[in-house]
């Protein structure tokens, strides 16, 4: 697949998650075999203002390479702006949410709510790779509901725009997460585009990937299926090469990435901005493992970095949490 300087065949791909793809959680994929990342989606407007926030989201370290920044926005001439700003940070490509659900983003004409207004889809799209040096792709949905899937029309006009790859999460807005994934529009958009087409929704096993690539797919792109088990970079490449699948992640890996994860985000964020937000990532380290209902309970009390290592290692040599 190749996407500007970009050539990978058969990448996997982590997905942008709001409050999710940090610098730290970046890296921790590229560790574990992400050929690429993606940033958080980040408000054009909030760049154009110098928001330290929004900022912040797209700072990028040069061990996660390649990586895209991803915009949100409703207005072209923002979009552009924005784009513009977010190249001198050094990214590899710029992303546009054009497939977001939630009812404040859409409320106010971004992400899934271009899927309803196509020419000021098609607007923004080529206002932003005319802004840009780097490459520009689009990532959305199938469409607002299922009376109103456009995205073979999404996907030739973005072409015809300019963009340089499409990513579609096979649900429409309505759906949000629930229901099933629809894969079969991904043959489809093949067939109607020459640029890389990339897939992403239900892909949760390494046999999810080998079939989504199955299917015709360029790039195979992984979002809440690693936020609960980050190894599945690691594990699909191996699957794809050998057709065999990778022993269980032993204990001491787990709660050794853990802390390497807590490590990275409090360097990153600052201790104040990484210890309450870490929590929601326990589960995916700690899942699965005999006796951990008490560790998770006070590692969800604990607000000092040092105290939280200290009960991690404690649970690893003694199979116990607390004193």
């Amino acid at each position: 697949m190749k996407i500007g300087t970009i050539n990978i065949d058969n990448p996997i791909i982590l997905a942008p998650m709001e409050d999710v793809t940090d610098t730290a959680f970046r890296i921790i994929c590229k560790r574990l075999g992400a050929d690429i990342v993606y940033t958080e989606f980040t408000s054009s407007e909030a760049i154009i203002r110098g928001i330290p926030k929004a900022l912040h989201k797209i700072k990028i370290a040069e061990e996660e390479r390649p990586v895209a920044i991803q915009l949100f926005g409703g207005v072209e001439a923002s979009m552009a702006e924005a784009a513009q700003r977010a190249e001198s940070f050094g990214p590899d490509f710029i992303d546009i949410n054009c497939g977001c659900w939630v009812k404040n983003h859409v409320a106010h004409g971004h992400g899934a709510a271009l899927l309803k207004d196509l020419p000021r889809f098609e607007k923004i799209v080529r206002s932003t790779v005319n802004a840009t040096k780097l490459p520009v792709t689009i990532k959305t949905r199938l469409g607002w509901d299922t009376n109103s899937i456009v995205i073979e029309d999404v996907a030739r006009m973005v072409e015809q725009a300019g963009a340089k790859a499409i990513a579609v999460h096979c649900r429409t807005r309505k759906q949000a997460h629930t229901g099933k994934a629809d894969w079969q529009w991904l043959e489809k958009i093949k067939k109607i585009v020459t640029i890389p087409v990339i897939g992403n929704g239900d892909v949760v096993t390494p046999e999810d990937a080998q079939r989504m690539f199955s299917i015709g797919c360029d790039g195979v792109m992984i979002g809440r299926g690693a936020l609960t088990n980050p190894w599945i970079f690691r594990q699909t490449k191996h699957y794809l090469r050998t057709g065999e699948h990778l022993p269980a992640v032993p204990l001491e890996d787990r709660i050794g990435l853990c802390i390497e994860h807590l490590k990275l985000s409090a360097h990153h964020n600052g201790l104040r901005d990484a210890i309450i937000p870490f929590r929601k990532y326990y589960l995916a380290y700690l899942r699965g493992i005999p006796h951990i209902n008490k560790l998770r309970q006070e590692l969800m009390q604990l607000a000092d970095l040092e105290k939280i290592i200290e009960c991690l290692k404690q649970f690893l040599n003694t199979g116990h949490a607390g004193a």
